[in-house]
């Protein structure tokens, strides 16, 4: 038997913000639960998991859901976020392509 995920309190709270962000937007574009699953090419009972928080939908669902009712994630213009990757890719080339923990020094003291 699979043990169940477990999340921190932030990604909890986070899910949560984002879930109330799209429902708000979805009700203020006067949208059925319907209308944003067919918009978005998902199921209804999808879209209500989205809007609970539920963890276990795809990103790419729950980014492709905001997008289309309006919610902001990273940033308020969208060309900004090419700017932001472009600016994270020269940070990463900067740094090691792989992460590896320190070896224990050896000890070659006879």
């Amino acid at each position: 038997m699979a043990k169940e995920r477990v999340y921190s309190r932030y990604t909890r709270d986070a899910a949560t913000l984002l879930a109330k962000q799209i429902q708000l937007g979805r009700k203020q574009r006067k949208w059925t639960e319907h209308d944003l699953a067919d918009r978005a090419g998902i199921s209804r009972a999808t879209l209500q998991k989205i809007e609970k928080g539920d963890l276990r939908v795809a990103i790419g669902l729950v980014f492709e859901v905001a997008a289309l009712v309006g919610v902001a994630l990273f940033e308020a213009e969208r060309g900004s976020l090419a700017t932001q990757i472009a600016r994270t890719d020269d940070k990463l080339a900067l740094l090691p392509g792989a992460v590896r923990k320190p070896q224990k020094p050896v000890d070659d003291a006879f």
